[in-house]
């Protein structure tokens, strides 16, 4: 029998690395495996959240969390897997002008905040953060967004969101002092140029985030793997045979580190033999069951910011053929 050809966008990770070079195969699926990125140009171009949800451009796609709830609470004609490829602390995301006299993050309290966009994952993780591990109302906060919306929706009565014109760039504007803080994805270019007017909210945001680790038991969700519905029903065992391809890959790219020097990073095995000394051995685990609270909370987050249109189960947001995993 014919394998079922299948094209899947990912991010070029570490993680699936094992499916671009062939080293993991989804059982009875030939997939054609396009790197294709979301803030940052790759080879087949960016916005992949964008096509997947807008065009459907995709069989199968890395989405974006929050965008994903927001479509599930729609009932638009996408299933993911409980697979999840992103992964990010949002503490070490936060940045402040060095002249804006942002200490703690109770002094963002009615300051010019930029984000990627509303309903970016990590902008809806900052923002339940910040109320929920220090107090600080998010809804006091002046949001700057640099983009439209990847799906439209209406902001609550009374909450500050404003698109920067397009001539602008976030990060250059947080670098002139034009906004006071920022929270993306991404470290503004002008960090990654060695900028020194702008430094992280933490000082030490490493121990905030173990701190954060420790109280909530997990690393939080950027991202999952969703797939279009009309193909999942016609094919519900694809889920499983996808899953298990991740799960394949993620023990591939484990090994990775165990040749020091497979990172460029000079200590890099140290940092992957500390990493598992503090967050255990698998930081990233798949499945419904190791990852509930981890998204009952986020949930939480997007429904109080008004993203989710309605409250969803755990259960509903994923094929039917791994609500057992």
């Amino acid at each position: 029998m014919a394998k079922l050809k299948l094209t899947m966008a990912l991010s070029h990770y570490d993680r699936h690395i094992p499916f671009f070079d062939g080293t993991v195969v989804a059982e009875d699926i030939e997939l054609t495996v396009l790197e294709v990125g979301q803030s940052n140009p790759l080879r087949h171009g960016v916005d992949r959240h964008e096509r997947m949800l807008q065009k459907g451009e995709f069989d199968i796609c890395e989405l974006s969390l929050s965008s994903y709830l927001m479509a599930k609470s729609r009932r638009m004609p996408f299933t993911a897997i409980p697979v999840f490829p992103r992964r990010l602390f949002s503490l070490s995301q936060m940045w402040v002008h060095v002249g804006a006299g942002i200490k703690s993050p109770a002094d963002l309290i009615g300051r010019k905040v930029g984000l990627s966009t509303f309903q970016t994952t990590l902008s809806v993780l900052a923002k339940g953060d910040l109320q929920s591990e220090y107090d600080v109302p998010w809804r006091k906060i002046r949001w700057m967004v640099s983009k439209e919306e990847t799906l439209p929706f209406r902001p609550q009565e009374g909450v500050s969101i404003q698109l920067v014109p397009s001539e602008k760039k976030i990060g250059t504007m947080l670098e002139k002092g034009e906004i006071d803080a920022l929270m993306m994805p991404h470290p503004p270019q002008a960090v990654v140029r060695g900028s020194d007017k702008i430094t992280r909210l933490f000082a030490d945001a490493k121990q905030e985030e173990l701190k954060y680790f420790r109280k909530n038991g997990f690393y939080p969700i950027m991202h999952v793997v969703a797939f279009k519905d009309d193909l999942l029903q016609r094919h519900p065992w694809i889920a499983r045979s996808v899953m298990e391809g991740f799960e394949k890959a993620k023990e591939v790219c484990k090994h990775y580190y165990d040749d020091p020097n497979w990172s460029r990073l000079a200590w890099g095995r140290h940092l992957f033999e500390e990493e598992r000394r503090l967050l255990g051995e698998d930081p990233w685990p798949y499945g419904v069951k190791k990852n509930r609270a981890n998204l009952e909370r986020f949930m939480g987050y997007s429904l109080d910011q008004g993203l989710m249109e309605k409250k969803l189960a755990v259960e509903e947001l994923f094929a039917p053929a791994t609500h057992d995993s």
